[in-house]
Formats: C-alpha cells, sequence, structure tokens
C-alpha cells in the first residue's frame, strides 16, 4: 500500500467533525473519563515527585515554621540542637508523608488538571463565557496561591502565640501528624477563603448580583467576613482571624468596584443594542418625544370641511367631484 493510500484511508477513518458541538450522552461520558484519566495520571506523577522530594527539601520546607520557634517552644531532642516532630505509632510517618505528598502533587499538577477541566467545559460555552473562564481559572489559582502564602508567612508567628499561652513549666512537644494536619488545614483554610470574594464577582457577570446589592449590604459583607474567618481559621486565636479577615475585607471591596465598573458598562451596552435594534418602522429614543407643532394640532387639521360633510351624506359625490381634486394649477 503506497504512502498517499494509507494517510487517505487514515482520514476516512478519522470521525468527522461535528460543526454544531453536539454530543450524545454515551459521548458526553467518554470524554468525561478520559479528562479524569489523564487528570489523574498527572496528578499520581506529580505525587511520586513530591514524595521524592520530601527528603530532599520539601520536609524542610514545611517543618521550617516550627524550627524557627524559640528553643522553649519546640522539641529538641536531638544533640545538634535541631528541631524535630514526635512521631507515636509505626504508619505515621508513612501518612504524614503521603498527605504531603499528595496535597504537593494536586499544587504541581494544577496546571494540567485545570485544563483538562476547561477542555471539558469549553465546547458548551459562548465566546464571551470562554473569556471569562480563562480569567477566572487564572485569578483564581493567584489567590489561591496569595492565601496560603500568607498563611505560611503568618504560621511561625501563630504558632508562638499559642505555645507561649501554655506558660512556664510545660514541655512542648508537638507530633508529626499534629503539626502536619494544622499547617495544611490553614494553608487550605486560607487559599480557599481568598476565593470567595472571586463568587460575588461571578455573581456580579451573570447578572445575578448587582452593584447595588453589594454596596447596600457592605457591613453586614464585611461583618460577615469576620464572623466566616473566626469559624474557619484553625487556630480560633485573634491574630490569625484579623489576619484572614483584613484580606478578605480588602478583596470584597476590589469585588464591589469591579461589579460596579461591570453594571456600568452593562447599561451602556444595552442601551447601544436597544438603539440599534429598532425596526425601520419605529421610531428612535431622540424621536420618542412628542414635539411641540405634533402636541398642538392646528384648528385646520381639526375643523370639518363642507366637503367632509358632503361625502357622509353622499358617498358617490366623492367619485363625482374627483376630477375636481387634480392639481391647482389644471383648472381653469
Amino acid at each position: 500500500m503506497s504512502e498517499h493510500a494509507r494517510r487517505s484511508g487514515l482520514r476516512r477513518r478519522r470521525a468527522p467533525r461535528d460543526p454544531a458541538a453536539t454530543m450524545t450522552l454515551v459521548a458526553h461520558l467518554t470524554e468525561l473519563r478520559n479528562r479524569i484519566g489523564k487528570a489523574l495520571i498527572a496528578l499520581l506523577v506529580a505525587t511520586a515527585v513530591a514524595f521524592w522530594w520530601y527528603e530532599h527539601g520539601l520536609g524542610d520546607f514545611i517543618r521550617a515554621p516550627y524550627c524557627g520557634l524559640p528553643a522553649d517552644l519546640r522539641y529538641d531532642g536531638q544533640a545538634d540542637g535541631g528541631c524535630g516532630l514526635l512521631i507515636t505509632d509505626v504508619f505515621g510517618g508513612v501518612f504524614i508523608r503521603i498527605k504531603v505528598s499528595l496535597l504537593a502533587g494536586a499544587v504541581l499538577s494544577a496546571p494540567i488538571w485545570l485544563y483538562q477541566l476547561w477542555a471539558f467545559v469549553t465546547p458548551g460555552l459562548k465566546r464571551n463565557e470562554k473569556r471569562y473562564g480563562v480569567g477566572f481559572v487564572l485569578v483564581s489559582t493567584t489567590l489561591f496561591a496569595l492565601g496560603a502564602v500568607l498563611a505560611y508567612v503568618s504560621l511561625s508567628a501563630g504558632l508562638e502565640l499559642l505555645l507561649g499561652l501554655a506558660g512556664e513549666g510545660t514541655v512542648i512537644a508537638l507530633t508529626a501528624p499534629e503539626y502536619i494536619g494544622f499547617m495544611l488545614s490553614l494553608l487550605v483554610a486560607f487559599g480557599v477563603s481568598f476565593e470567595v470574594p472571586l463568587v460575588a464577582v461571578a455573581l456580579n457577570l451573570v447578572g445575578v448580583l448587582s452593584y447595588q446589592t453589594l454596596s447596600g449590604a457592605r457591613r453586614w459583607i464585611f461583618f460577615l467576613t469576620v464572623v466566616f474567618a473566626a469559624f474557619v481559621t484553625p487556630t480560633q486565636d485573634p491574630f490569625t482571624m484579623l489576619l484572614m479577615a483584613g484580606p478578605m475585607i480588602v478583596l470584597f471591596e476590589l469585588a464591589i468596584q469591579v461589579a460596579r465598573f461591570v453594571d456600568r458598562r452593562r447599561a451602556k451596552r444595552d442601551a447601544v443594542q436597544h438603539f440599534h435594534g429598532l425596526g425601520d418602522d419605529e421610531a428612535s429614543p431622540l424621536d420618542a418625544a412628542p414635539s411641540r407643532l405634533d402636541a398642538e394640532p392646528s384648528a385646520l387639521d381639526v375643523a370639518p370641511t363642507p366637503y367632509d360633510d358632503l361625502r357622509r351624506e353622499d358617498p358617490a359625490a366623492e367619485a363625482r367631484a374627483a376630477p375636481l381634486d387634480g392639481p391647482a394649477h389644471t383648472r381653469r
């Protein structure tokens, strides 16, 4: 078989592209299975990399906030003056390493599984929805990263404040599951909390939440933000609560201003579309107001003429008087 015939056969066997982008339920489920499979493969590969990375810097990065505490607030059972976390069961170290590797693998493989999710949703979106979708993926990823970084930076101060409340005469020795679980929950809580103001922007873009509603409820939004931070923070201390609530209030204010800009732009666009969408026999908004001449008709337009009375009494008179209705210059 020649090369040209082989390529022609491949082109004939290839499924034709659907210009209407319509798919059956089985085709949707098949595509969803393929997308999930690719995302899981990327997650497993990234988790394996993070599992190896744990002994080559990732473990030290996780223990750094705890090891930065004063010597009287951490366990120092090593001769070289280092710091360590206690493990009280046989499988504690394995579970901790797997948990950290899974979280790090999810972060490392985020571009791949986010792309798979986006590729599955994109065919059902309109052009403007696709544009908004790309922006939301980028902004949400950035906000989650900023929240996680803020939580990591403030972790040492929060630990020092909480552990210092134990007072003198106590020996503080954190176990590895407690510390790792506390750290991961704090990172996730800060990252997710920074996504909440983005939900308000999304509701405004789809027309569910207006700027007037957000602006009128500004005080309640700020109050509920503080309450939300008090319940979400794992430490339950005022320092971490205010550290989360402060940036969230700033992000909510930015969301309100974005809603204000979007509503103004939507109002202008609707006005222009309404003006250009008028028919040929419809009056434009500029001509909709009646003029002075139309509002005050003259007496000639209102008073009946003798010819009108004659036409009402004798309809045949209109036909007999037709020659007289010609132009004035034809009559002598």
